[in-house]
Formats: structure tokens, sequence, C-alpha cells
């Protein structure tokens, strides 16, 4: 081949290397929304561009007819993923969108059918020739209306996606009506070569300007791409995320540079798009009250910040979470500042109208417990009218079971508890007989089991009411002894509840130490010796020990 020929073949495969560099930009963002579509729309120009090469260099007749046939066909490749690209990056809605696509390429799969099926019916190529020349021979024929159709169609469809691209240029920010003005200029250079060529006018010594324009097309796209980085930190669709968004919005670059902010943003700014776009975030948000700059290195953040508008606290929440690539590599950060002042002031009037409600409850607590101390009080009072000789005996037996208590390092409400059960303990004596119940002397053994009866009948009272039952341990078990010679239930060990054991010696005590209508009070030393007897037996030993002690050191 003559240095004539190589020279002239340059722009040519300058053409088809830019254009196989794009291709393979765009397929390491294949996963990103509309780069697929567009991959497959760079690979039928780079065909295309590689046909109209190959028939170039060829000589023949049957060789052109070959190559351009093979560039008809592929050009339907462009013209198939175009709407689809169009669509996605402009975020358009069509009704039966799958059904409209459909019959957008009806037309182009019959074209298809009748270049492949020239030879025997000659409609697409109309007296076809080569007209010699310097440094290649030239194809000439004439356009057959099928041909014309086919072209009018493929501008028809152009013209559409560029009104819909025209459209994406009323985006308010000048950096993406910059970026659609590339890609829309992008897209119609190799219809306007195509245009040229129809007509006949020729910008080069070949018939077909196309392979040229679609060359310059595809450096602007790979500008456009590569400058403002569409399928990296700006993936689209953008509106959706950012313009619809009534909360401030922005989105950093990896070096930490404002590459998108949203309308609601420049608003709290008062600024414009133009004034932040590209610019610094440190520099941008300087004085800014929401602190964006200071979580430019971080991955994800939550923080609230405050500051004053016309005399009146505005908080804002700021979340800021990463973005990344198809590979997992973060290629930015977004910044959502909500405002969450009404959200404030709602917690503190809650704030106070809890603190309100406490006080309230508190109050209420207060007086219930007041009146619940009140009804155990008149209670054990009832039972001490009824019998005058045990007058005293509740309040005594309660005052050294939380003696015992409290040594023993129990507080809280399990004190609450001894203490009620320790004023009702004899409560189940309402049902005893007054004879019984005020007998002088012995009992009979009859008269032992109606007696025993009241621990059982002090349960059934008591067991209704959820206040009391961890109270009712008392009043239930504190007959029961630790030897498991007791009643009711003849428990043992440490089946008693603590409670119960440490109320029996309580209880056993005071009952030693006063007059009954059965028993005269006993000497302090006699009660001594036969508690020490009874440990073990009675009394838990451990209980009994710590008791016995009190008593020698004059606790009790």
């Amino acid at each position: 081949m003559s240095q004539e020929k190589i020279i002239h073949l340059i722009p040519y495969a300058g053409s088809l290397g830019i254009s196989l560099g794009l291709l393979f930009y765009v397929w390491r963002w294949r996963s990103s929304r509309g780069a697929f579509a567009f991959f497959w729309y760079t690979l039928g120009q780079t065909l295309y561009i590689f046909g109209n090469t190959m028939e170039t260099v060829s000589a023949g007749l049957g060789d052109k007819l070959f190559w351009e046939s093979f560039q008809w066909c592929v050009s339907v490749v462009p013209l198939a993923f175009f709407p689809i690209f169009v669509t996605q990056y402009t975020e358009s809605r069509f009704r039966r969108y799958k059904r409209l696509y459909a019959l957008l390429m009806a037309y182009p799969v019959f074209f298809v059918f009748m270049v492949l099926t020239d030879p025997w019916h000659r409609l697409i190529y109309l007296d076809p020739g080569v007209i010699q020349g310097e440094p290649f021979s030239v194809l000439v024929y004439k356009f057959s209306p099928v041909a014309l159709a086919y072209s009018a169609y493929v501008y028809f469809i152009a013209l559409a996606g560029c009104v819909l691209l025209l459209q994406r240029m009323r985006e308010p920010h000048n950096l993406y009506r910059i970026q659609t003005g590339f890609i829309l200029v992008g897209l119609l250079l190799p219809v306007a070569g195509s245009i040229l060529s129809l007509a006949g006018v020729s910008i080069t010594d070949q018939r077909d300007a196309s392979p040229f324009t679609v060359a310059v097309g595809n450096i602007l796209l790979a500008w456009g791409l590569f400058r403002f980085r569409i399928f990296e930190v700006n993936p689209i669709p953008r509106d959706r995320v950012f313009e619809a968004l009534a909360d401030p919005v922005v989105i950093l670059d990896v070096n930490n540079n404002v590459a998108d902010i949203n309308s609601a943003m420049l608003d709290l700014m008062d600024k414009a798009a133009g004034d932040v776009i590209g610019k610094p975030a440190k520099a941008v948000f300087d004085n800014f009250p929401i602190p964006i700059k200071m979580y430019t290195h971080v991955s994800y953040a939550r923080t609230e910040a405050v500051f004053e508008i016309n005399h009146k606290q505005i908080h804002y929440e700021l979340t800021i979470w990463p973005l990344y690539n198809a590979k997992r590599e973060m290629t930015g950060r977004i910044y959502i500042s909500h405002d969450i002042t009404a959200l404030k002031e709602l917690e503190s009037e809650l704030r106070k109208l809890n603190t309100k409600l406490e006080d309230r409850v508190q109050e209420r607590t207060h007086e219930l417990e007041e009146a619940y101390e009140s009804l155990l009080e008149g209670m054990a009072r009832a039972l001490e009218l009824r019998d005058r000789e045990t007058e005293g005996h509740s309040r005594r037996v309660t005052e050294n079971a939380l003696k015992i208590a409290q040594k023993m390092g129990i507080q809280g409400r399990d004190l609450d508890y001894i203490r009620s059960g320790s004023i009702l303990h004899d409560i189940g004596k309402i049902s005893i007989p007054d004879e019984i119940l005020h007998k002088k002397g012995k009992l009979t053994p009859e008269e032992r089991v109606i007696i025993e009866q009241h621990p059982t009948t002090a349960f059934k009272l008591l067991s209704s009411i959820p206040i009391l039952s961890k109270a009712i341990e008392i009043p239930y078990f504190h007959h029961e002894k630790w030897d498991g010679t007791g009643y009711p239930q003849k428990l043992k060990g440490d089946e008693i509840p603590l409670a119960a054991r440490i109320f029996a010696v309580a209880d056993v005590w005071d009952a030693l130490s006063n007059d009954r209508p059965y028993n005269k009070a006993w000497a302090r030393e006699q009660i001594i010796e036969y508690f020490k007897e009874q440990t073990g037996l009675h009394f838990d030993p451990i209980i009994a020990r710590l008791f016995l002690s009190m008593v020698e050191k004059g606790e009790i």
C-alpha cells in the first residue's frame, strides 16, 4: 500500500480507535443505568466505521457492495439502542413502552431483510458502479425509495431523541446543560454526515463523510463522559434523587469537590449552582451552619446542627452516605440535611407534658400509698379490736421483722412486701370463732385444726389482690418450720419463702415475750435458750443466729 493511501486512511483509523476506546470505557460501567444501551449504540457505530473503512480499501464492485450492505445492516444497531439510552437518560415515561418499541423496530428489521436479499430484487442499489480514482476507487449508486425511506426513518428517531434531550437541557444546573449539550451534539453529528452523503455533498475525497462525523461526534461524547463522568458520581437518572426532594442535598466527589447540589440546598445557601459546583466543599461550606465541611473524610455519619434564623432556633439532621461504582469503589458522598425543627419542638412539648404527667402520677401514687397504708393499718386494728389480748402485736412484730430484713441487706420493694405481709399476718383469724380465739387454756385437737386453718383463710382472702401477691407469703407460710413439721403445707428448709422465715423468728419472739390467754410471758433468758434449741428445727439457722446476735447487742 502506497504512502498516499496510508496517509488517507489515518482519519479512518483515528475514528475507529476513538470509537473502540469509548466502547471499552462504557463497557467498564455497563452495570450503571443507561450504560448498557449506550455500549450497544457505540458498538454499532464502531462496526459502521470498520465497514466503511473496508469498503474504502476494497477494489471490486462485489466487495464494495458487500461492505456497503454490512454498513446498512450494522446501522440498525445504534438505531435500536439510541431510543433506549435517551429514554433512560432523560427519565422519560411512555405508555405501553414495549409495544411502541416493537413498532419502531419493525421497519429497520424489514430494511435489513431487503438489504440482505438485494441480489434477488435489486431494490436497494440502483445502477451500482465503481469510479476509479486516487488514492481509492469509489462506489456509486442511486438511492432507492426503500433506502431513502429508511434514512428518513433514522432522522425521525434521531429528531425524537433530540427533543427529549433538549427537554433535559432545561435542567437548572449549568453543569448538566453542558453535559447534555455534549451528548446531543455527539449524537447529531453522524446524522449530519449522513444527510450530507444523501445530498451528494462531499467534505472528503470519499463519497460518504459519515466516518468522520462519527469520529468527531465520538470525541465529543468521550469528552462528555470522561469530563463529567456521567456513569460515576452522577449516575442517571438525577431529577428524582435531587430536585424532587424538599430536603437540602449535596454530593461531593472523591476529591471533596461539589459534584451536584439540589435547589433546596441552593435556596438555603442563597447561592446559584455555578457558584458552588466544582468548588472545594471546605470553601463552599466554610460559614455554613450545617457542619458539612467537618464530615468530608467519613464513609457514614449522622449528626445534628442548631442555628438561629429570625430569632428562631432551626434544627437540622445531617446524614452522610457513601456512593459506590460498579466495582464497589467509593466515588463520592451524598449529604442529606433534614429539617427536624418541628420534631424538636414536639419533643420539647412532650417532655414538658411528660414532666407534668410524672408529677401527677407521683402525686396519685403517694395518695394511693397512703390509702393502702391506711387500709393495712385498719385491717390490723380491726383484728386487734377483736382480739384485745394481742393488741400491739402486729405493730411490734412488724418492726422486728423489718429490723431483721434490713440487717440481712433486704431493701426497696422487697422490704415493703415484708412490712405489708407482717401487718396482715393474722388476717386469717377473722374466720376463727370467738370461743376458740379467746379460749383460756389448752386447745382440743379439733380446735387446733380450726386454728391451723387461718393461713389458708388468709391466702383465700388476699390472693385475688394483685398488689399483695408477694406480701401474701407471710400470712400463708409464717407457721411453716425449718424441719418441715409446720403448717399448712409442711414446707421444709429453703422451700419456705425467705420473708416467712424472717417473720417466723419475729413472731415467736413477740408471742413468748407477751402474755397470751393460753400462755404467760416468758423470761428473756428462757426465750433465748428456746431459740437456741429451735435453731435448725423451727427456725432458719442463719436467721436465728443473726437474730440472737441482734438481741445480745440490744438491737431488739
